[in-house]
């Protein structure tokens, strides 16, 4: 084998090693990119679904304080209905004697009462 055989053949090893060098570049960098994307979307992902929990939050926390306002109104109804059947109970009978009569006249004055405006 002359010289200028050998150094074609070294030229032909060493363009073969460049070639599969340069493709195992290509595909790491390839492999590199994939996965910043990756990681991009997952941040994203993340960031969104963050978001949306503190929304709920906020949502939940507004919720609670419209429901202690309502429990608070319920409370107080049920305070003066009490207070109300309370007076209707221990009021004595308006008829001694008549049952008939004392119950037309509690409904005769629970209409009149509930005629108000």
């Amino acid at each position: 084998m002359s010289l200028l055989q050998a150094l074609l053949v070294a030229l032909g090893i060493s363009v073969a090693g460049n070639a599969a060098l340069g493709w195992a570049w290509v595909g790491a960098r390839e492999r590199a990119v994939t996965s910043i994307l990756q990681r991009d979307d997952a941040r994203a992902a993340a960031s969104t679904c963050s978001d949306a929990t503190d929304d709920l939050r906020e949502l939940a926390d507004k919720r609670a304080a419209e429901a202690k306002r309502a429990q608070a109104q319920a409370r107080a109804a049920a305070t003066g209905r009490q207070q109300v059947a309370t007076t209707i109970l221990s009021t004595p009978p308006a008829v001694p004697g008549d049952a008939c009569a004392s119950a037309q006249a509690r409904i005769d004055g629970w209409l009149r009462g509930r005629a108000r405006p």
